[in-house]
């Protein structure tokens, strides 16, 4: 199957939604669209999609940070999705090494990314792709009724 990364656009909005849809089983807010409006605005070449047999099947939306937590300028990867029917088939990773080479380009070091501990299968993903833990503790604090 040939694959195609391309930078996201706005034009993407709709698909990318469908993938998240798929992956979650919720729809998206409009969040979505403004993150993704926001990080292309940015830094477009940090937000990608794949497309193969004619169709969006893939994306990923990252950026650029340089005041977050103390740390230096670091490149994030916000979010990852592909559609469930392409998983398996190499796409992501496709994805992800082209964050990183675009990170790379921009002379980034550290690179983030955060995922649910119970996550098995994008934990293993995220450690293909040369993920490991980092030194920042998650935190958390809901808020009562």
């Amino acid at each position: 199957m040939d694959v195609n990364v391309r930078p996201l656009t706005e034009n993407d909005f709709d698909a990318v939604s469908e993938i998240q849809e798929a992956i979650t089983k919720k729809k998206p807010g409009e969040g979505l669209k403004r993150r993704m409006h926001d990080y292309i605005n940015k830094d477009p070449e940090a937000n990608l999609v794949a497309e193969a047999e004619g169709k969006v099947v893939g994306f990923v939306i990252g950026g650029i940070k340089d005041w977050e937590f103390g740390v230096e300028k670091s490149g994030w990867l916000e979010i990852i999705g592909i559609h469930p029917k392409y998983m398996g088939q190499g796409i992501g990773r496709m994805l992800g090494k082209k964050l990183l080479e675009h990170f790379k380009k921009k002379n980034i070091k550290n690179i983030y990314t955060v995922a649910r501990w119970d996550s098995g299968d994008l934990l293993a993903f995220f450690k293909s792709i040369g993920f490991d833990r980092s030194d920042f503790i998650n935190l958390e604090r809901r808020l009562e009724d």
